[in-house]
């Protein structure tokens, strides 16, 4: 694409002050290509930041970013212990560029959405925990019946932006609450205590409540955006956490080594040799699983073999994740 320009026209004037005339007027022109630039650090707010979401090193960030503003001879963004701060000049750059981008993006998932054809790049978001203990299997079945679709699994707890992107289909704990985004509901997901499996008694109730006085609990390493670690915080006593991770995969691998118990999706805990259950499923912590793309990417072909080969694997494994086998 070619530059975001005003043009002046420079009338009666000589050749030679004229193309000094249209080359001022070009100088301050801004570019198509400085517009990722501004939305990266306008979103991260460091130079470090800026430049791992453009993939470059933080020197070339900094020298673009003088470049473009000596160019401008505007000031983008101003330099505090806050981090980089937008000016006027910055926000009315920053506005435009997001416009660019949300109409990129649109027409990206527009072509996309067209693409009838079972090959190409698929790129697939998950926790941690599914990552390790459901998707491995899965992803092979998958690959057996579409040799020609290549996965890129990123493993992130972090809700990504599917709107913009940064996954094509994910598999998420909650239901999906934006109107652009197409969802499945799979499975429940049960949680339960688990120990090491030749070391652990019996996790015990008083009432309503669980009596923790004889076991050392695995906690979180505050803060925790998961409902176990609130589930944690709200019903053991703080001095029976004997560890914090903030990993349930260490969780699970540090109950097996006899560290503690620790509360665990049954889909996990089930299926490690190294623990057993040493209670009831949590009736008050049951959460979702979900499987989520976008309303113009659900059509895809690739997309749609992968919603329905993966959807319906965990969807038949439901008694597996909902405790109960």
């Amino acid at each position: 694409m070619g530059r975001i320009v005003r043009l002046q026209t420079c009338k009666h004037i000589g050749p030679m002050a004229n193309s000094a005339c249209m080359a001022a007027n070009e100088a301050k022109s801004i570019e198509v290509a400085d517009l990722p630039l501004v939305l990266a650090l306008s979103r991260e707010k460091t130079l470090a930041g800026a430049a791992e979401r453009l993939g470059v090193d933080l020197s070339t960030v900094f020298r673009r970013l003088n470049a473009l503003e000596t160019r401008l001879q505007v000031r983008l963004f101003d330099r505090s212990t806050r981090g980089y701060q937008l000016t006027a000049a910055g926000e009315r750059a920053a506005s435009a560029a997001e416009r660019v981008e949300t109409e990129l993006l649109a027409l990206d998932r527009e072509i996309s959405g067209r693409d009838q054809q079972l090959s190409g790049v698929l790129r697939v978001t998950a926790s941690e925990t599914l990552s390790y203990a459901v998707l491995p299997d899965l992803l092979a079945q998958f690959q057996v019946a579409h040799p020609l679709i290549r996965v890129v699994l990123t493993i992130d707890n972090r809700v990504m932006d599917l709107s913009r992107r940064e996954a094509d289909v994910a598999l998420r704990v909650r239901r999906p609450l934006d109107a652009d985004l197409f969802g499945r509901k799979l499975t429940g997901i049960a949680w339960a205590f688990y120990g090491p499996r030749d070391g652990a008694t019996t996790l015990r109730r008083d009432g309503r409540a669980f009596n923790f006085a004889r076991h050392t609990v695995i906690g979180w390493d505050e803060p925790a955006r998961i409902i176990a670690a609130d589930w944690l915080s709200a019903n053991v006593p703080p001095e029976r956490i004997g560890l914090r991770a903030n990993s349930l995969v260490h969780q699970l691998r540090a109950a097996a080594a006899g560290l503690g118990i620790a509360l665990l999706p049954c889909y996990l805990g089930d299926a490690d040799p190294g623990v057993r259950r040493i209670s009831g499923v949590l009736p008050d912590l049951e959460s979702e699983l979900w499987i989520v793309t976008h309303q113009d990417l659900k059509n895809t072909a690739r997309i749609r073999a992968f919603l329905t080969v993966i959807g319906d694997a965990i969807a038949a494994s439901r008694r597996h994740f909902e405790g109960q086998g």
